[in-house]
């Protein structure tokens, strides 16, 4: 475990697939980070006080090139940083390079990722994440999907089963791997002498996660009294989830459709599985491109949304047989089972853009009989049953937005990362976190919003004294109160 899977690019203490990519990748990440006002404006006003000194901060997120200006953005707030990306197909390899090597204004950090890797690789990586200098370990985790968290949770779960202090429940996806190859490679990446994993939990004073998969794993183990050191869920900042997650898929979805396969998208039914945020970006883009767009929601809520924005709710398997594409947004697994994608029609094309890896059941469609791969390009895969028709996968049923294109634009990532670096200064610099899951106040989040309106050209009207005192509010915000649903 501990020796470096060949061949990539290794030297000192970082790898990624080609170094000489980095030329490239600094010049994406200078046009990035005009995209990006929000990051730019946290290094004007912070910069200079480097208000992260001291921090040693662990990363494990996609590692793209709007990720890039997010860890040179804490680099720049005085923090020291190690990256590992997080999803096995996401990595931009040119950006993975430019980040290690470092540019003119910015010093190389140790980065682990390059594009295409196996599960032992993804694991071994969020491993020399983990692992700094002199034995130390990191101070915060910038977390994605909880993956970190999770490797950190089993850790010492498994070290207190092994002392006899307390039982451990096998079936508990948070605290102990399960059966999946993925999970596998998790529960080997466990090796460590005794007490290592107790060790470095005890020196993490927070994590900030991204995303609404990870953020329910925090809650599920901060319910329990099990969650080991204070966190912030990012996701739940308006700047964050109604833009990534809405307005990012929304983009994303149809360039990665556009990438993958150029198949005409208007005219054909699209199936949206899930209809959160996530599900009302795509639904809206491929309704946009002029598909009949029908979802399936097991959430009476989001499925009265969707009958009210104009979209049929369905079974899926009423419309499987029908569907031209098929695109599952609900992080939850089994979304599409193996009989279900025997059943498409010819050339359906099959993608993910939830969380969870397992939405669509790659695995049980390779074990159909007589079924065979053909593969066409990088992460777009034709599946041809022995009958004679054939089904298209992108990105193996991983995120198909960061598998076959290049994730959200950069302008709605600095909302997202702008967050999360406002994350990152409240765990390092706020004293009395208890070891639960906190979320950034309004006032940041309007902060945010702030930093990004100048770049659309918008102008905010100015409230005044009446006008607030009617609202309740003030004339400088924060606009609305914590529990306002947007």
């Amino acid at each position: 475990m501990e020796e470096f899977p060949e061949p990539k690019w290794n030297k000192a203490d970082l790898a990624v697939a080609d170094a000489n990519l980095a030329g490239m990748g600094r010049r994406e990440i200078a046009l990035a980070e005009q995209e990006m006002p929000g990051l730019m404006a946290l290094r004007r006003e912070h910069g200079p006080q480097r208000p992260l000194a001291g921090a040693r901060i662990s990363g494990f997120l996609h590692m793209t090139v709007q990720t890039a200006v997010l860890v040179e953005t804490l680099v720049t707030l005085g923090a020291q940083v190690r990256w590992a990306g997080s999803d096995q197909l996401s990595t931009q390899d040119h950006a993975a390079a430019a980040l290690a090597v470092g540019g003119p204004e910015a010093d190389g950090v140790p980065v682990f990722a390059w594009k295409g890797q196996t599960d032992d690789e993804l694991w071994w990586c969020a491993r020399q994440a983990l692992a700094w200098p002199n034995g130390r370990g990191p101070t915060l985790l910038l977390d994605d999907g909880a993956g970190l968290t999770r490797l950190i949770h089993a850790g010492v779960a498994a070290e207190r089963a092994a002392a006899g202090s307390v039982s451990r429940d096998a079936a508990d996806p948070d605290t102990a791997p399960g059966s999946s190859a993925e999970d596998d490679a998790l529960r080997r990446a466990l090796q460590a002498p005794a007490g290592y994993w107790t060790d470095l939990a005890a020196a993490v004073r927070g994590v900030s996660e991204e995303t609404t998969s990870g953020a329910h794993r925090l809650h599920r183990l901060a319910d329990r009294a099990e969650l080991l050191f204070p966190a912030i869920s990012v996701n739940d900042s308006v700047t964050k989830s109604k833009f990534d997650n809405r307005y990012g898929c929304r983009h994303s979805v149809v360039d990665a459709l556009n990438r993958a396969t150029d198949v005409l998208i208007g005219g054909k039914l699209a199936v949206v599985c899930g209809f959160g945020d996530v599900g009302k970006g795509c639904a809206d883009a491929l309704r946009g491109q002029g598909a009949r767009v029908v979802v399936t929601e097991a959430d009476p809520i989001c499925a009265l949304q969707a009958t009210m924005s104009g979209y049929p709710v369905v079974l899926l398997d009423d419309v499987i047989d029908q569907a031209d594409f098929v695109i599952t947004a609900t992080g939850a697994p089994g979304i599409v089972t193996a009989e279900q994608l025997s059943r498409m029609k010819h050339l359906a094309v099959v993608g993910n853009m939830g969380h969870t890896a397992d939405e669509i059941d790659a695995v049980g469609l390779a074990r159909v009989p007589g079924v065979r791969l053909q593969p066409v390009k990088p992460q777009v895969d034709e599946w041809q049953f022995p009958d004679g028709h054939s089904v298209i996968v992108l990105s193996e049923g991983r995120l198909m937005n960061l598998g076959n294109a290049t994730g959200h634009p950069s302008f709605v990532m600095s909302a997202s990362f702008t967050n999360q670096a406002l994350a990152q200064l409240q765990l390092h610099t706020r004293q009395g976190l208890t070891a639960g899951v906190h979320t950034l106040p309004k006032t940041l989040d309007e902060q945010v919003a702030r930093y990004h309106l100048p770049a659309l050209g918008a102008r905010l009207t100015t409230l005044t004294e009446e006008q607030a005192l009617a609202l309740g509010v003030y004339v400088t915000g924060p606009f609305k109160s914590a529990h306002y649903r947007y």
